[in-house]
């Protein structure tokens, strides 16, 4: 199992790296398209054709002109082989549609093959003058990561990113008071509105079975460009539900028919539509109660899970938690990424109030605030969870030995007999102590943390098999407030 695991997460964080160096270094176009306009094109539209082949599910178009200094003026627009599908005049130089989201002025929708025109509106061009202009297509096909709705990253550096990976919208049952005070869909806008509030790096909006709100994320994106937008959905089934990070490309849910007669039909379409998978809320019940709500797929290859939502809203331990549950398949051989989520409804909840938007937050560390970037480190389990959503807890765990070392989520070789150190960073907890979990055999006792930042240290001896060990840590009253991932011992690559 830890076989396939390995494979499948490599293969996973390959796609999400290719994605990322494609953000930062773009490909060359597909198309180039040039041309020239004169004087006697002034007041008059031009057509400029160009095929899009089978398969295309994303378009990009970068345009622009020369001329400007004689106050030449090319306004820009798209028709497709049916269609109008959008007019930006002059005031975006790119934009790029899809069959879910499309940048405001476009429509989004089917991207049909055949001959689709450039519309050049040309409301000046002085009669001697000329304006040379190029646009530059680029057709994502089926299968190709999609980067996200920023192009670069939003922040760069070394750091621990946070963010909630599980909230909802009007585009599903999300709610919240108009301004008349009456209960109504929520927008889009309240949920990045009280996420920026709260001073959170990275959301997913994870609407259920949907892909509309996509189109309101991307609108979205360039006002919140300290905020990085992640495209999510919830994959609700009658048998669990699960959260789909990173594609635009819708994926089936009709779980037990048809469409997706088992648990590896939908895997396979998130596979392909470059997606991370991750369970959610596994430990709530199934029934009338919680129609789906709990995890009871048959047949579930937890090789292909990334990441397991063990900590939804304020369900951190007891029955309902999913920790037992990620345990469980820890204990199975799996390396699985322990994530947290709002599970948010009411985006105008006030921070003390579950779900509240934050609570928990899942803190990740990453190389630079980009969505590939987020997603390979989640899959890596490079994250903790901070249960009660503060600005800057913090918890870091360092495995060595043998002069090797490990981070949460990484492996470490310890041969039978070998001493493992085990160093333990943890801010905003005074008075707070170190709580252990796993099979790796250390069990330190005595590990008050006195004082705001604080450094643990505690050694045990390795026994040789293969294995795992979590630090959490716990507050002066015994609750759980940071929630770790485990080091793993001697993994079978």
């Amino acid at each position: 199992m830890r076989t396939g695991a390995a494979l499948i997460l490599a293969i996973g964080l390959a796609v999400l790296q290719a994605s990322a160096a494609r953000a930062q270094t773009p490909r060359a176009p597909d198309l180039t398209l040039t041309g020239t306009l004169t004087g006697a094109a002034h007041e008059t539209y031009t057509e400029v054709p160009f095929k899009v082949p089978d398969g295309v599910e994303r378009i990009t178009v970068e345009f622009t002109y020369a001329g400007k200094a004689d106050r030449s003026v090319i306004d820009l627009g798209l028709r497709d082989p049916e269609r109008f599908r959008g007019w930006s005049g002059g005031n975006k130089s790119s934009f790029t549609l899809a069959e879910s989201d499309a940048t405001p002025s476009y429509l989004p929708g089917p991207l049909k093959a055949g001959t689709w025109r450039l519309v050049l509106g040309a409301p000046n061009i002085r009669k001697a003058a000329r304006a040379d202009y190029g646009a530059r297509i680029w057709f994502d096909r089926k299968g190709q990561p999609f980067a996200g709705f920023s192009a670069a990253p939003l922040a760069s550096g070394e750091r621990w990113w946070r963010g909630d990976l599980h909230m909802h919208t009007g585009h599903s049952d999300g709610s919240c008071l108009s301004r008349k005070g009456m209960k109504v869909p929520c927008p889009v806008f309240k949920t990045a509105e009280a996420a920026a509030a709260r001073g959170l790096d990275f959301i997913a909006i994870t609407d259920h079975n949907a892909t509309s709100h996509l189109e309101a994320m991307r609108e979205l994106a360039p006002y919140f460009d300290d905020l990085l937008l992640i495209p999510g959905r919830e994959v609700t089934t009658f048998y669990g539900h699960a959260n789909l990070f990173g594609p635009t490309a819708f994926v089936d849910f009709q779980l037990g028919g048809a469409r997706a007669p088992s648990m590896d039909t939908i895997l396979d379409q998130a596979k392909t539509a470059g997606g991370m998978v991750s369970i959610n809320h596994p430990g709530l019940p199934s029934g009338e109660a919680c129609m789906g709500c709990g995890w009871t797929a048959k047949d579930t290859d937890f090789s292909r899970i990334a990441a397991i939502e063990v900590v939804n809203g304020g369900l951190a331990e007891g029955p309902l938690s999913g920790v037992g549950f990620w345990e469980a398949r820890l204990n199975a051989g799996h390396r699985i990424t322990a994530v947290g989520g709002s599970d948010n409804h009411d985006a105008t909840l006030p921070p003390d109030k579950a779900p509240a938007i934050g609570v928990p937050t899942t803190v990740v560390r990453a190389p630079e605030l980009s969505q590939a970037a987020i997603l390979a480190a989640i899959g890596r389990g490079h994250v903790f969870l901070d249960l009660a959503g503060t600005p800057d807890r913090l918890l870091e765990v360092r495995a060595v030995s043998g002069g090797a070392q490990a981070e949460m989520g990484d492996a470490l070789a310890a041969p039978a007999g070998a001493r493992v150190r085990v160093e333990v960073h943890v801010v905003g907890v005074d008075g707070g102590s170190l709580s252990l979990a796993g099979n790796s055999g250390a069990a330190p006792t005595g590990l008050i943390l006195a004082g705001r930042d604080v450094t643990r240290t505690f050694d045990f001896i390795a026994d040789g098999r293969a294995s795992w060990l979590r630090v959490d840590v716990r507050g002066a009253d015994g609750r759980l407030l940071l929630l770790g991932n485990p080091i793993y011992f001697n993994a079978v690559p």
